[in-house]
This record gives structure tokens, sequence and C-alpha cells, in this order.
């Protein structure tokens, strides 16, 4: 090979090595947080989360409550009703559950 073909060769070699960087470099994943009150922990390692939002009325524009209840994994069973956490979009464990309880963010108080 001449000096010409050797340098042409590096020179293409170089691009594709810096695609091949980026392509394999790990993306971030952005996973979906909600936060809610647990309001039952009655089954094994799982907990019923509320999650409690407000929006404004689409017609009216009164601003009224939305709430959806979510199944959420936990693993070691250490989140009780009253507990206020965080949940996390994870894999479908279960039919119903595909969201993970990430933190405790506040303890229940006695009532």
């Amino acid at each position: 090979m001449s000096e010409a073909q050797t340098s042409a060769v590096e020179v293409s070699a170089a691009p594709q090595a810096a695609v091949a960087a980026v392509v394999a470099a790990p993306a971030t994943k952005n996973t979906r947080t909600l936060v809610g009150r647990v309001v039952s922990d009655k089954r094994n390692k799982t907990v019923t989360v509320l999650v409690e939002r407000r929006v404004t009325h689409e017609l009216y524009g009164k601003i009224v409550g939305r709430s959806r209840k979510y199944q959420a994994h936990d693993e070691k069973g250490e989140y009780h009703t009253g507990d206020k956490v965080e949940i996390a979009e994870g894999r479908p464990i279960s039919k119903t559950k595909s969201w993970v309880v990430t933190r405790l963010l506040q303890k229940a108080g006695l009532v």
C-alpha cells in the first residue's frame, strides 16, 4: 500500500470509531416516578399506593382533584399503611404490578 492509501484508511476509520463509541455509550433512561400514600399493605411483597394530583378542568377551569391507585412491588415488606413513598415505573412483575417502591419519604404518624 502506498502512503496515500494508508492515510485514507486511517482517516476513514476515525469517524467510524467515533460513531461506534457514541452508539456503544449507554443512554440514560428516564423512568417515571410518582409520589403517593400507601393505602394497603395486606398482600405479600405488594403495596397499593394512592397518587393524588390536582388538575384544571378542561371546560370550566376549576381545579379538581384526581387520584389513581397503583400496585407497587415492596420486596422486603417494609412499607405500611399511611407511609408517603416514591414509586418508579419498572418491568411488569405481574398482571397489575409494574411499579416499584424506591424510597420512603415520610413515615406514617400515629392516629
